[in-house]
């Protein structure tokens, strides 16, 4: 094996911080993502229209962080992939940023899931109860139900 310029080694050292702080910001984002679908679910249980709005936006501007993130970890990976190719070593903090990284996005998946189902059955509920509604008005019993001559035109007299 040939000897790393000193060169050589500040960029992998470099790579290697730079790929170790993505890994983290995105481990810290699915951290924020399971802890906002946990409230989520919270919401949906509760059946608290604006909360479940709220963590919806809240969802939706973690997961785009995510998307951004995940455009610069794919190209840092392939560089850390190809430094530790050439040398034959990996850093264990990576590896066990990537398997916790790993398993917080079975975490959110699942969490996720879980609300998707939660959410179903609520909805189901709230069909049934539309379904089952009876109107008061509906039998010809009340005022406002029989059927008796409107007038169509009124005449005003000045």
């Amino acid at each position: 094996m040939a000897e790393l310029s000193k060169e050589e080694i500040d960029e992998r050292v470099a790579i290697l911080k730079r790929y170790k702080k993505l890994l983290e910001q995105q481990r810290s984002k699915f951290q924020e993502y399971l802890k906002v679908l946990e409230n989520q679910q919270n919401s949906i249980v509760s059946e608290n229209p604006e909360n479940l709005f709220e963590h919806t936006v809240l969802e939706e501007q973690i997961i785009k962080n995510i998307e951004s993130l995940q455009k610069v970890i794919v190209p840092m990976n392939e560089l850390y992939r190809q430094t530790t190719a050439a040398s034959g070593k990996q850093d264990s903090v990576i590896s066990a940023l990537k398997t916790d990284l790993s398993s917080l996005q079975k975490k959110v998946l699942a969490q996720n899931s879980k609300n998707q189902q939660i959410l179903r059955t609520h909805l189901s509920q709230i069909r049934m109860q539309l379904n089952n509604f009876r109107n008061p008005y509906s039998f010809n019993h009340s005022v406002y139900a029989q059927k008796e001559n409107v007038a169509s035109l009124v005449e005003i007299q000045a």
